[in-house]
């Protein structure tokens, strides 16, 4: 063993996606996530930081009925190209599909009795 060489490791970005429960779990975990909004707009919607994600279900989805999870996603690893497209604003769009090995957690993401989303708990690693 060369005792010079020290082990690189490749930064881990995360963000958060939004998903209904029933989406995810029966999606086929063989192979790449792929959300609805690939096919019709180009890209998977993501979005930094906890407080910024409950604002952003509560934005879109604050209606939407049923349970939903969030992805935590290590976009470096995602196996697609990711950018924000509106400089300033913490929502990174990942145009492909994410590798199932880049989905880092799945958290439930609470929901009050009038359906509105409530902060979520992610480990820390």
């Amino acid at each position: 063993m060369d005792i010079g060489r020290r082990a690189t490791l490749t930064p881990v970005r995360t963000t958060f996606h939004l998903t209904p429960r029933n989406a995810w779990e029966t999606a086929d975990p063989r192979r790449p996530y792929q959300a609805p909004s690939l096919a019709t707009e180009g890209f998977i919607h993501c979005t930094d930081g906890v407080e910024a994600m409950v604002a952003t279900a509560n934005r879109h989805y604050g209606e939407a009925a049923g349970e939903f999870v969030v992805l935590t996603v290590d976009l470096e690893s995602c196996g697609n190209p990711w950018r924000i497209d509106d400089p300033g604003m913490p929502y990174p769009h990942v145009y492909g599909p994410i590798a199932r090995g880049a989905i880092l957690a799945v958290t439930p993401i609470p929901r009050d009795p009038a359906g509105r989303f409530l902060m979520f708990s992610v480990a820390d690693d």
